[in-house]
């Protein structure tokens, strides 16, 4: 038999990995292990675990008509993996390439211990369009330019994506379903409820992305966790709205720069900005989390944030570029958070977006960009449609002071960024 490890491609359809792997013609055990180097520090009603697990029992309807079911595992890969073996005719394992230094870690050492018992330990490109090593400069060397890469990505896409059969071939092994519930692992089911979006309507994203009253595609957690297809996404996409198919640029953009530059988890890009003398006031942290800064945009994104698991993408910017420039709060603490709250949460995505906003990261916004939070709203929220659906004590007349007036804040920002940056 040969092992599909079912990890950041939930789904049967046009996955690469669990294609090759059919194709080879052996019985094919589905495999999904909860790694509790990634679960722990989780609160207990995590959505995203509630959402992967959900994800994992529709998975187990589709394969239940194959005759099969889903084996999962919690615990240590490289443990589980030893147990597998030794218990099984394992001839080969696949999986979906994964490119953050931990994953990089992790997969070295199951291939590592699977190679010491003469397994391969096969891996494909999925939840990306490039490869980190797919789209280089002539120079050899990573780009660190979005606009330059964008106009090699796209027609390299055009010409190279297409999709794979992988539901109507092969045959997997006929074992019923080994099903851990949530309380098994350490968790309980979430509150929080998330789109399963089959299909996106991108007609008119480049004129309305930016309106936060407006819905959006929502498809950041199927990506997230390959409940849906990248590829297909892009083929379905790519003729519609060029605008919308560049978002699908950056992230491979950001993941290439993780995968090149893995410093960038912990440090600044640009090294300079680490020099900069950060105020990191915990009261202000605070008050912003809680969404009462008193700017109402802010306040609203941050409040959306913490009911939903959800934030829109312009609002991300707006409370992003408070807490850096405003309250000179260091952007790691923000990726943190976010990274705690956003179900769409990527490693290399989250990272970027906040290096972007701190001007710290490669081809970032320059550090004299100071967003206005009230001359965003009146620009994006002008009839204040998303504040009063996340504030709606914003009509009263007791509402919030601002924390910080905008224009010292700004002067402040800008004499402490010059200040580091010589």
């Amino acid at each position: 038999m040969v092992i599909h490890w079912f990890r950041r491609d939930l789904r049967i359809q046009d996955n690469v990995a669990l294609f090759h792997a059919l194709s080879t013609e052996k019985e094919v055990l589905p495999v999904f292990i909860f790694d509790p180097a990634i679960l722990d520090g989780l609160a207990v009603d995590d959505a995203r675990v509630t959402c992967i697990h959900q994800s994992i029992l529709a998975l187990n309807v589709v394969l239940k008509k194959r005759g099969s079911g889903m084996q999962m595992y919690y615990g240590d890969p490289v443990q589980i993996f030893s147990q597998l073996v030794e218990e099984l005719d394992v001839e080969q394992v696949y999986c979906a390439e994964d490119y953050e230094p931990s994953t990089i870690r992790r997969d070295a050492e199951v291939e590592k211990l699977l190679s010491l018992r003469g397994i391969p330990f096969r891996r494909y490109k999925d939840h990306l369009i490039c490869h980190p090593n797919e789209l280089l400069k002539n120079d050899g060397q990573p780009y660190k330019v979005f606009t330059p890469y964008f106009r090699k990505w796209l027609p390299l896409a055009k010409a190279s994506v297409r999709t794979v059969d992988s539901e109507s071939i092969g045959h997997y092994v006929p074992l019923e379903p080994k099903v851990l519930s949530l309380e098994e692992i350490g968790f309980e089911p979430s509150s929080i409820s998330w789109p399963k979006p089959d299909s996106v309507d991108v007609s008119d994203y480049d004129t309305t992305r930016d309106f936060p009253a407006k819905e959006t595609t929502r498809v950041g957690l199927a990506l997230r966790f390959g409940t849906i297809s990248i590829r297909q996404l892009f083929l379905d996409t790519v003729d519609e709205n060029t605008t919308y198919v560049s978002e699908l640029a950056w992230r491979d953009f950001f993941s290439q720069i993780v995968y090149h530059y893995p410093q960038v988890i912990q440090q600044a890009f640009k090294p300079q900005y680490d020099k900069i003398e950060w105020l990191n006031d915990e009261q202000n942290f605070k008050l912003w989390k809680e969404g009462k800064t008193g700017y109402p945009i802010v306040d609203a994104g941050m409040r959306e944030l913490q009911a939903t698991g959800h934030m829109h993408n312009r609002v991300r910017m707006i409370t992003a570029s408070f807490l850096v420039k405003h309250l000179l709060i260091d952007w790691r603490w923000g990726e943190a958070y976010f990274a705690e709250k956003l179900l769409d949460f990527d490693l290399a995505s989250n990272n970027g977006n906040w290096q972007w906003i701190a001007g710290s990261g490669c081809d970032a916004a320059p550090y004299f960009r100071v967003f206005n939070p009230e001359s965003q709203r009146k620009r994006f929220d002008p009839n204040f449609e998303y504040v009063k659906k996340w504030v709606p004590e914003f009509a009263d007349w007791n509402y919030t002071r601002p924390i910080v007036e905008h224009k010292y804040a700004r002067e402040r920002a800008l004499m402490v960024y010059k200040k580091a940056l010589g």
